[in-house]
This record gives structure tokens, C-alpha cells and sequence, in this order.
């Protein structure tokens, strides 16, 4: 099921989307540590990127003033365009596109700080000529808990999670969840109540059987966010230390669609690597001078020129037409039956395979127009 119709999209888009605070983020910064290495860093529903990049900034900081050699990696989804791409200019690496859409390698995040869309998705059996209570009952789940479902087998075993959520929308099936698959859970109420959102802080493990502490601290929660202490201006416990991540280990976040101008920006960034802009070193090869033939080529001859890679290089046709071409042969059998009859009556078939060469020529297209890049095959 998709995220959301896209005749819902525009108007999803503004009234879920709650940016964090800077006075919440700052507190959020002082409760956690990175360890002596890499760090990656992931923001599901990033918006414009400023949360993660803060949080990255006070990392680094940390860091430095503890003489850790930590570096960073931030990642971001984003649906929403405008945001996704204020986000590139901020986080190493961005993905303009639904959630759904995005392959992430499990148990490869030290660090997932989730605030997601706030509210119900859509079911896929609403339709726009559906009536309101009959679009009430095709809601699906709460967003927070599908996100929530869907970050947790991403983050490493040890890493840490920072989920962002309206206290009211603790219920059963979300605190199961992170008490099944969190431990050193605590929850706090956010400094700035307009959004009445809380900060659930945990670190994942193996799931296994919820704890009733857990359970009864989250409930709380819920129901008496009164009775829940806010978060700390300064973190005096044990800090949430983010773990290190191997760099030179196999790292997937990419969608399974992408669109035309992330597809350029892609090719732009990896643009060095990319056999385009090394063709004249692939395909040069010495120049020199060949004796003219005494007399014109045969087909025969033009095959076995083609054959030893005699016919190849850049040739323009009159008509303007310019093309990297490379000519080469390949053996076809040519089947014949022969049917005779004896004297008697007797029928004798008679096959007779004959080896025939045939001629190919394969051709890039050079001509500077539309065409540039076609893949030609001339036999």
C-alpha cells in the first residue's frame, strides 16, 4: 500500500509536517555520544534537514572537545520536493521519495531520529468519490507506528533511537513495539508542548518479551503526561552512545524509483566515475598508416578486414552523421536437404551444412543531437 494518494499528497503534506524545535534538539544533542569511529546518521521524513544537521553539528562538537576521531554520515527521506532538495544542500545524501520506495540495508543505522507525519494514512480502497464516513473507515494504521515499524530493522543492534510523537499517541501496539525491541527506554515530555509531542530515547536489541516497567512508564506517558518529566536542559545520566559503523562494509539506501532531476544529480556526482567522460581513453587506439589496397575490397575482403578489426574508429557519413563504430564477424550455418530417390523407390535425404561469415558492425552514435549515446548494429 502507498504511503498516500497523490490527490491527498499536497494537503497531507502541510498539515503533517511538524518540525522540530531548537530548543528540543539541543536537549536531544546533550543525551547522546558517538563512539571512536563513523557514525551514520538517519532521518526517515527529514523535511528540510535542519533537525539531523544540528544534531550532527553538536555531535562533531562533542567530539572535538573529547578528542574523538568521529566522523559522520546523515541520510534523508523526504516526499515532499522543495524540502527533499533544501535537504541535499545539508545531509550527505537525500532521497527525494515515499518511505515505501527506499531500500535500506537492516541493522546498518547507529543513529535514527524519527519524527514522522503525525495522523492516519489512507487505505487503498478510498476513493475521491467516497464519502467522509466512509473514507473514516478505510483509514489505516497511525503514521507513527508505521514508521516507527518499518525504522526499527534498520538500526544496528546497540543503536539508538530518538522518535518523536504526540504523547496521546502512545497506544497499545506502538509501546508493545518499543518495549519488545528497545531497551533503557525513557520517555520525556518535549520542552515546547504545541505539538504536545514527547521524546522516546532507547536502544535497540533482539526482540524479546516486553518488560511492565516499560510498558507502565510509556502508558504514563499517554495518559498523564502531567506526571511525565520534560527533557532535561542538561543530561546528568549515562549518555546514549551511537556505535560505530565498519565503512568499508556493503551499504544500501537507495529507491527503487527515481525521478529525472535526481537521476541527473546522481550522474553529475558520480560523474568521474562514469565511462562517458573517459571514452576517447577507452576507445583511442594508435594511429598508422595503411598501405591502400591494389584493388577494390570484395564483400570477402570487407569481412575479413572486419574480422581483424581494420574497419574501426570515428567516421562521419555525408549526411553529417558521426558514429565510434567497431566491426567484427560471426560464423552462421546454412542448412540445405537434398531429397533423391533410387531406382527401387527407395528416398535418400542428403543435409549439406555450409559455413557462412557474416559481417556486423556496431556503431555508437556520435552525431551531437537527440541521437548522442544510440546503440546502432549495422549487418
Amino acid at each position: 500500500m502507498a504511503l498516500m494518494f497523490s490527490r491527498l499528497a499536497r494537503n497531507y503534506i502541510k498539515n503533517g509536517y511538524f518540525p522540530t524545535d531548537e530548543q528540543t534538539l539541543a536537549r536531544i544533542i546533550g543525551l547522546l555520544r558517538v563512539e571512536h569511529a563513523q557514525a551514520r546518521l538517519l532521518d526517515p521524513c527529514c523535511g528540510e534537514g535542519c533537525a539531523l544537521a544540528d544534531i550532527e553539528q553538536g555531535l562533531r562538537q562533542q567530539a572535538l572537545r573529547e578528542h574523538i576521531a568521529a566522523d559522520f554520515e546523515t541520510l534523508g527521506v523526504e516526499l515532499d520536493a522543495q524540502r527533499a532538495w533544501h535537504a541535499k544542500t545539508v545531509l550527505h545524501r537525500v532521497i527525494h521519495a515515499d518511505v515505501n520506495d527506499v531500500v535500506v540495508k537492516p541493522r546498518s543505522i547507529g543513529l535514527m531520529f524519527l519524527n514522522p507525519p503525525y495522523g492516519y494514512g489512507v487505505a487503498d480502497k478510498a476513493n475521491a468519490s467516497a464519502s467522509a464516513s466512509e473514507i473514516n473507515h478505510a483509514r489505516s494504521e497511525r503514521l507513527e507506528r508505521t514508521f516507527l515499524r518499518m525504522a526499527t530493522p534498520w538500526i544496528a543492534y546497540g543503536g539508538v533511537l530518538v522518535y518523536i510523537i504526540p504523547h496521546y499517541a502512545l497506544d497499545d501496539e506502538i509501546r508493545a513495539h518499543l518495549a519488545r525491541n528497545y531497551e533503557n527506554l525513557r520517555v520525556f515530555m518535549a520542552p515546547e508542548q504545541r505539538f504536545k509531542q514527547c521524546v522516546v530515547t532507547g536502544v535497540r536489541r533482539r526482540s524479546a518479551n516486553a518488560s511492565k516497567a516499560a510498558l507502565d512508564l510509556l502508558m504514563q506517558a499517554q495518559g498523564a503526561p502531567e506526571h511525565t518529566p520534560v527533557l532535561p536542559e542538561r543530561w546528568t545520566d549515562q549518555p546514549y552512545r551511537i556505535p560505530a559503523i565498519d565503512p568499508d562494509a556493503a551499504f544500501d539506501f537507495h529507491a527503487v524509483r527515481i525521478d529525472a532531476p535526481q537521476l541527473g544529480a546522481e550522474l553529475k556526482r558520480m560523474r568521474a566515475n562514469l565511462l562517458w567522460e573517459h571514452l576517447s581513453t577507452h576507445f583511442n587506439h594508435a594511429r598508422a598508416d595503411c598501405r591502400p589496397p591494389l584493388r577494390d575490397l570484395t564483400p570477402w575482403h570487407l569481412a575479413l578486414a572486419l574480422a581483424a578489426g581494420q574497419i574501426t574508429g570515428r567516421i562521419r557519413s555525408d549526411g553529417g552523421r558521426e558514429f565510434l563504430i567497431k566491426g567484427d564477424t560471426f560464423k552462421a550455418k546454412q542448412r540445405t536437404v537434398n531429397l533423391e530417390t533410387d531406382a527401387k523407390g527407395d528416398v535418400h535425404e542428403t543435409i549439406v551444412m555450409l559455413d557462412r561469415f557474416v559481417p556486423v558492425i556496431n556503431a555508437i552514435e556520435l552525431t551531437p543531437d537527440h541521437r548522442i549515446g544510440q546503440i546502432v548494429k549495422i549487418a
